[in-house]
């Protein structure tokens, strides 16, 4: 290091004037933690290249694919060819240099002069890394080709940079699992948890176990009748899964949340659920529990092939009873040794505190996430050797829309003040060894409250990039959270990803159709137009749909929050119900919904209605507004109904819950490929910021 800066010291004292005008540091999330400039810029061409050194090309050739993929969605260049051998002028050249030890496994050096730009790691890891922050810049600069030179050298400072999923009480699919991998790539968060099961609240069940909701969301051939019926990954989709995560530099770290949080394993199996603390609870005197959760580990874990391919499992462990103190350690260590059987390490959550005791638990290799001192003490946990990750509930817990934690993270806070080694209010030293890193987490307490994957993203995205800054630079007092968050904003999701489904356009106007524009194909100065109809016909006085498979396709599946979609339509008088205005695969914007004759929509399994019936056989002018909030319709000008802040009580409870009644505004099709709407529909406009009524 100190011959680093020494000779950047005395480059800048003895050459000319001129070249002290060097180019500054490039707008990286998480930053770089060191760039020394040069003078000029690297330019991508037609003819540039992808080269591999040839002594590091196996290890190199997956890292190189996904790069060429990469850059192919974000330049539009040509596929860039792969090749081993030596760059020439324009290439990229990737490189494995084993003898620069003081970049880790996970660092990289990316040196770019005007012909070539060269990334180099240890590993294969940092390059990956390194072709990120390539990415990153190359999508802030307007014509997506150019990368100012200079050399920057880079690695973390915490291990382990993680993001915790509670997929048990709320249903993601496994697309929204497979973008999250290439997004928490694309920030270098590398460590991706997956809480595969959990129920709702006894309470909120109208005090019926039976009926209180859970979830197992893996395929289980021991026990058909554990698996969720409402939402399910195969056990060959969850390998490729993972295959995916370790090409793109993340670690999936399944969780089987035992034995508490389980009433998903008591459900198909009543006698191994706790008749003292509540059928969450699992009967940890019962032989047959053992019996039945060794095997669901076992399932996961054993054979040639196991569903369970990282390096660790989590075994949960997590808010049982503390009268079965003794029960319970002995469960816990019961677990870490069964999955260090089979090759893997254990994680588990901190609560050895609260179940204080003598019966031991296994430290030594075992990680545990710290979400609240008051269950496990930080400085107690560390005494006894376990590694541990900081995840603080007063700091870190999203919990959606639920009134409690936080539905928002406080990322001013966040930013000023928390790195991973603040734990709650215990702050170790820097560089505490034990101290693996941090994750923060989504807990979807509030079963069926209408949250959909779109809004989870809509709270993890600002959050995500806030906390990989705090996890790979740790507290950075260079640069105030307002000049973060500015910078932060030109940086999206990944080459091709769109998940808040952002549209742009010079004046806020993204998408137009209106009667008589050549068949739809000029629409606005957005350049964007209708792409392909299917039984409609174009004229003068707008779209015609007949119903059933009828529709116009437009370039652009949804538009996210904030938005308004203004149209004219008229309705025959003969429309069936659930007749559809306008869809995409994630939401359908109805004329009638359901029996009700009323306009609605319906996404995710859920289904709102506004408390308005659009006449037939006339013009109607509607306007459908929409934000992280609710959604708004408007009518000829005028407010007619605000969707937001509906609660449902639960029965015998002090309690309520609040349903979430947002919506992503459907576009890939006004109409629908099954069940559009007869009708007239002009005048259609969408902008990108809500309540544009004009």
């Amino acid at each position: 290091m100190k011959k680093i800066i020494i000779t950047t010291f005395l480059l800048g004292f003895f050459l000319p004037a001129r070249s002290q005008n060097v180019n500054s540091a490039p707008v990286v999330i998480p930053g770089l933690q060191e760039w020394h400039g040069g003078n000029g810029q690297f330019t991508l061409r037609p003819a540039s290249t992808i080269v591999l050194e040839p002594a590091s090309s196996q290890a190199l050739s997956a890292t190189a694919r996904i790069l060429q993929q990469d850059l192919l969605q974000l330049t539009h260049i040509a596929s860039l060819p792969i090749k081993t051998g030596m760059p020439a002028a324009g290439d990229i050249f990737l490189s494995l240099d084993k003898a620069d030890t003081i970049l880790g496994k996970e660092g990289y050096e990316l040196a770019a002069a005007r012909d070539v730009l060269r990334i180099s790691g240890i590993e294969n890891k940092g390059v990956f890394w390194g072709t990120r922050t390539l990415l990153q810049v190359l999508e802030q600069d307007s014509s997506h080709i150019h990368f100012p030179c200079g050399t920057a050298r880079d690695r973390p400072r915490y291990e382990v940079r993680g993001f915790v999923l509670d997929a048990g009480r709320k249903f993601f699919s496994l697309d929204f699992l497979r973008q999250y991998v290439k997004f928490m790539s694309y920030y270098k968060m590398n460590d991706f948890h997956i809480h595969l099961n959990d129920n709702g609240s006894y309470k909120h069940f109208n005090k019926n176990w039976d009926s209180t909701y859970a979830a197992f969301r893996l395929q289980s051939d021991f026990y058909p009748a554990l698996t969720a019926k409402d939402g399910s990954y195969s056990k060959q989709e969850f390998r490729d899964l993972q295959a995916l995560a370790n090409a793109y530099g993340v670690n999936i770290v399944p969780e089987i949340d035992v034995p508490a949080h389980s009433l998903a394993f008591s459900q198909f199996r009543h006698e191994i659920g706790s008749k003292k603390y509540g059928m969450d609870h699992l009967d940890l005197d019962n032989p047959v529990t053992y019996q039945v959760i060794d095997s669901v580990f076992m399932e996961y874990l054993a054979g040639p092939d196991p569903v369970f391919t990282g390096p660790e499992v989590h075994i949960g462990t997590d808010e049982y009873n503390k009268e079965a103190a003794e029960q319970f350690r002995a469960f816990t260590d019961h677990y870490i040794h069964l999955v260090e059987h089979y090759g893997k390490k254990a994680r588990l959550w901190g609560s050895l505190t609260h179940a204080s005791g003598k019966t031991p638990v296994k430290a030594k290799d075992v990680t545990m996430n710290l979400w609240y001192n008051g269950y496990a003490d930080p400085i107690e946990m560390k005494k006894l050797g376990y590694n541990l990750i900081s995840t603080p509930d007063g700091w870190l817990y999203i919990v959606p829309a639920a009134g409690y934690y936080y539905d928002y993270l406080n990322l001013r806070t966040l930013y000023d003040k928390w790195e991973p080694v603040q734990v709650g209010k215990v702050r170790f030293q820097d560089g505490d060894p034990q101290i693996k890193g941090g994750s923060f987490a989504v807990w979807n307490d509030r079963v069926g409250n209408g949250i959909t994957e779109k809004d989870v993203h809509d709270r993890v995205f600002p959050a995500m990039q806030v906390l990989a800054q705090k996890m790979w630079r740790g507290t950075d007092t260079t640069q105030a959270y307002e000049a973060f968050a500015t910078k932060a904003a030109a940086i999206g999701e990944g080459p091709g990803a769109n998940m808040r489904g952002k549209l742009t356009a010079n004046n806020g106007l993204v998408l137009q159709y209106e009667p008589g524009t050549h068949k739809g194909k000029d629409l606005s100065g957005s350049g964007r137009h209708i792409v392909g109809t299917t039984r409609t016909a174009i004229r003068k006085d707008g779209i015609h749909f007949s119903g059933g498979k009828s529709f116009a396709e437009t370039p652009v599946p949804e538009i996210g929050y904030d938005y308004t979609i203004s149209f004219s339509v008229n309705p025959d008088a003969n429309n069936a119900s659930n007749a559809v205005l306008f869809s995409s695969p994630h939401a359908t914007v109805k004329l009638k919904q359901q029996q009700t004759g009323k306009l609605g929509f319906s996404r995710e399994g859920y289904d709102y209605t506004f408390d308005y019936t659009v006449q037939a056989n006339r013009w109607t002018q509607i306007a459908i507004s929409g934000d992280h909030k609710g959604t708004r319709l408007y009518v000829n000008g005028t407010l007619v109904q605000n969707l937001e802040k509906q609660k449902v009580a639960f029965p015998g409870t002090n309690d309520s819950m609040r349903i979430v009644q947002t919506l992503f505004f459907p576009l890939k099709y006004i109409g629908d490929t099954t069940h559009a709407f007869k009708g007239v529909i002009k005048d259609l406009k969408v902008w990108n910021t809500a309540d544009k009524l004009k």
